[in-house]
Parts: structure tokens; C-alpha cells; sequence
């Protein structure tokens, strides 16, 4: 028998016999970025503002699901633009986007509820 299995082996490596890769993951996070790229607009979240930290530059959120899975809850999140702190305050409502930048939640796109 191996003195079978042994030639087999070498004649398939010989003609370039290659093990196809496995497929990617479906599930994998794919960035905003690279899905406005292709087309697919990303929704808004609506969140409650629960806390602005202007000091760390932080603004703490109430929202519901992501659609990166993310469930709802209640958290902290960066801000894209500085200057989008002085624009939110304490028990608003407020409709965003947020991303992982930098392997921080980050909010990318802001705006008021209506």
C-alpha cells in the first residue's frame, strides 16, 4: 500500500495540486467606509445622550441595536469631529453612526432627532 500512496503523493504535488483557501467568513464586520464604497447606505441609530464628557472627549449613548449587531444598551463613544461636543448636550436625542476607529467606538456621522 505505501509503495502506492508515496508516488501518488509526488505526482500530485508535481502537477501543482493546490488546497483551495478556505472561504471568508460572511459574519466578519465590514467597515462603514468600505460599505459606502459599495453602495449600501448604513442607518442611523436613534440614542439618548446620558452624559458629555468634554474633558475626554467623550459623550455617553443610550441607543438601540447597531446594525453592526452591536444589542442596545448604554455607552460611551468618541466623536469624529471635536467640535461636535459643543453641539450635543445631556437628555438629547440624537440619530448617528458609529464605527470602530482605531479600535474605538467612535460616532461618525451625528445629527439631532427630529
Amino acid at each position: 500500500m505505501k509503495a502506492l500512496f508515496v508516488p501518488m503523493i509526488a505526482a500530485i504535488l508535481a502537477t501543482g495540486f493546490a488546497v483551495p483557501a478556505p472561504a471568508a467568513d460572511k459574519t466578519e464586520h465590514m467597515d462603514h467606509g468600505a460599505m459606502h464604497a459599495h453602495g449600501a447606505e448604513v442607518p442611523l441609530t436613534e440614542g439618548l445622550v446620558r452624559k458629555v464628557d468634554k474633558a475626554g472627549g467623550l459623550v455617553t449613548v443610550s441607543h438601540g441595536p447597531l446594525p453592526n449587531g452591536m444589542p442596545a444598551m448604554t455607552m460611551a463613544f468618541r466623536l469624529k469631529e471635536a467640535a461636535w461636543i459643543d453641539k450635543v448636550k445631556d437628555g438629547q436625542k440624537i440619530r448617528f453612526v458609529a464605527d470602530d476607529v482605531g479600535g474605538a467606538m467612535t460616532i461618525v456621522r451625528l445629527e439631532a432627532a427630529k
